[in-house]
């Protein structure tokens, strides 16, 4: 055996993508990689850095329909680059942005950058001293071409949701089981009253609620800030609906869950009424599409509504 011929490094590395000039002549649109884990620190206008682990999808257009492929690798050793010494943020996207270009000039005119993630935020109890972690799916995408980058924020938020409809039938049960038990009483003791009212007997029917999921995305004015506003706009998100998801409780904090769902009944139409008039008169977002789901516990399907900001190329109010 020669083993001069054999060692490594004998032999120049094939080239494949490089030399096999048969393809098939047109622009692709994105072409580029999915489902990169990476650790990640994001800046928050709020919270300041906080350590996140990232699922990131990464690309760069194909605008030249001589060449074969990109340089794929190279967006991966980037985002590596950029993530691994600079916190996530607007001026630190927008410079992987310039040199995924940059390395594809010839080859790419657009770029693009998502990064999924959950957020974690410690939230107090509505009135006892308990606090828990909540987790928020939070996404980052950032789109840049010749005019420009374009960055966006989105969120989820769980949130409980009472029907009206339901309520009112309930109520009406309940004065019905009322009319049963003291219609015939003429004068009616208070004090037995108060008794029925504590008893199953009494309240005999309860409306139906839900957990319910307010998707929102925002179109953000990176010129204002570097930070992402994720704290202040799940927190601006969780004040329009009153009603957030609760972690760590005592009976007290579920009595007073149960009161605000009580005092904020909501129909989907009224979850997403109340999120466009908080959303719209902010400034730092440009545009904004929103979806608030109540996931039935009457019906097998979900209630759904949609709203945007109604600018001119602007979202489009599509599911």
């Amino acid at each position: 055996m020669n083993d001069k011929v054999n060692a490594p490094g004998a032999h120049e590395m094939p080239d494949v993508a490089s030399s096999m000039k048969r393809h098939i002549h047109s622009k692709l649109d994105w072409v580029g990689m999915s489902e990169i884990h990476l650790p990640a620190k994001v800046s928050d206008t709020l919270a300041g850095e906080r350590p996140v682990s990232t699922s990131i999808q990464a690309y760069v257009n194909l605008d030249n329909p001589d060449a074969k492929g990109i340089h794929m690798s190279r967006l991966y050793l980037m985002l590596e680059e950029t993530f691994g010494d600079l916190s996530v943020s607007a001026t630190s996207i927008e410079q992987l942005l310039q040199n995924f270009m940059q390395t594809h000039e010839g080859l790419s005119t657009r770029a693009f950058v998502q990064l999924d993630f959950e957020y974690s935020m410690r939230r107090p109890s509505l009135k006892s001293s308990y606090a828990g972690w909540k987790s928020y799916p939070v996404t980052i995408a950032a789109n840049m071409c010749e005019k420009g980058m374009r960055i966006e924020l989105t969120v989820e938020v769980p949130y409980s949701s009472t029907c009206p409809c339901s309520a009112a039938l309930a109520r009406q049960l309940i004065q019905d089981q009322f009319n049963t038990d003291f219609g015939d009483s003429g004068n009616v003791d208070a004090k037995k009253v108060l008794e029925w009212l504590g008893t199953e007997q009494g309240i005999v029917a309860t409306p139906h609620s839900q957990r319910s999921i307010a998707q929102v995305k925002v179109l953000l004015d990176h010129a204002e800030g570097d930070a992402f506003p994720i704290t202040a706009l799940i927190d601006l998100i969780e004040g329009a609906l009153k009603t957030p998801v609760q972690t760590a409780v005592k009976r007290e904090d579920e009595q007073e869950f149960a009161l605000l769902n009580g005092q904020n009944l909501m129909f989907c139409e009224d979850a997403a009424r109340r999120l466009q008039e908080v959303i719209d008169v902010e400034p730092l977002f440009k545009d904004f599409w929103l979806r608030v789901n109540h996931l039935e516990s009457l019906h097998a399907h979900n209630a759904v509504a949609i709203v945007t900001k109604n600018i001119e190329d602007g979202y489009l109010p599509i599911p």
